[in-house]
């Protein structure tokens, strides 16, 4: 799944991988950048923002930023030169990156753009605060998403112009955590700025590892509270975990835990 941690953990694999070295090839499998040449760039920096990686490549005074968006099914891989890509099918490589000593593969990436570095703030200046930056501000999220009091707070959780880097699962965890009903409008939420605090020290939690847990065990089936435990028993009361499936959008809840307000 892959949400802010996971992206910032990506983001150092390549930065492991290619930061320093120059791009003896680069292959693009996508229409609109099929015919461009990195050769002779040098991979500068390897950064996250939010759900968003951010590749800054140089060559003179030549800066460009290679953009890529993970969303539910992205993933990035780095190989030793004649290693075997193993990560996913050949038809769902989308760009390919040879250093003399590294080879970095993308795997079905969204949003997938070049530009010139001094343009990423037209590109990724919409996000609010990052949970895993520098820039974290959780009074500014804060504001952000009590701006819109009658949006349900689920739906500004996962808005990344209120705060970068969070998604299904930390959402559903977090409200979890906090004994929010996901459907609560934003303005009937007693303590938006605790939840948003909680959110960022769980995503920060996992950070340098791929293993995401909020429970705070690493053993499988015992990582989440609500997440992906549909039907099962609610760890705190007993209670079936419930699910909501609207598209890209999954929630899950404990509906003892996280009770809908009652009819007047």
């Amino acid at each position: 799944m892959p949400e802010g941690d996971t992206v910032w953990n990506t983001a150092r694999v390549l930065q492991r991988s290619l930061v320093g070295g120059v791009l003896t090839r680069s292959d693009f499998r996508v229409p609109q950048l099929a015919t461009t040449d990195l050769a002779g760039f040098t991979v500068a920096e390897s950064a996250s923002r939010g759900k968003h990686l951010l590749l800054r490549l140089t060559r003179g005074d030549d800066h460009r930023t290679l953009h890529s968006h993970l969303r539910m099914e992205g993933a990035w891989r780095a190989y030793a030169p004649g290693e075997r890509w193993a990560a996913r099918p050949a038809h769902l490589i989308r760009v390919v990156l040879r250093t003399a000593q590294a080879v970095a593969v993308g795997y079905h990436l969204h949003e997938l753009a070049l530009f010139r570095t001094a343009e990423e703030e037209s590109h990724v200046g919409h996000l609010g605060p990052d949970l895993l930056g520098a820039d974290w501000d959780a009074a500014e999220a804060t504001r952000r998403i009590v701006a819109r009091p009658d949006r349900e707070i689920q739906e500004a959780l996962l808005d990344q112009r209120n705060l970068a880097g969070i998604g299904n699962l930390y959402k559903c965890e977090t409200l979890f955590m906090r004994r929010v009903w996901p459907w609560t409008p934003v303005g009937e939420v007693k303590d938006v700025e605790g939840v948003v605090t909680l959110a960022q020290k769980l995503v920060a939690s996992n950070r340098g590892r791929w293993t995401q847990t909020t429970t705070g065990s690493l053993r499988r089936g015992e990582t989440s509270y609500v997440y992906g435990r549909r039907a099962q028993p609610c760890r705190r009361c007993g209670a079936a975990i419930q699910k909501d499936d609207q598209g890209e959008r999954i929630t899950y809840w404990c509906p003892r835990c996280q009770p809908a307000p009652q009819a007047t």
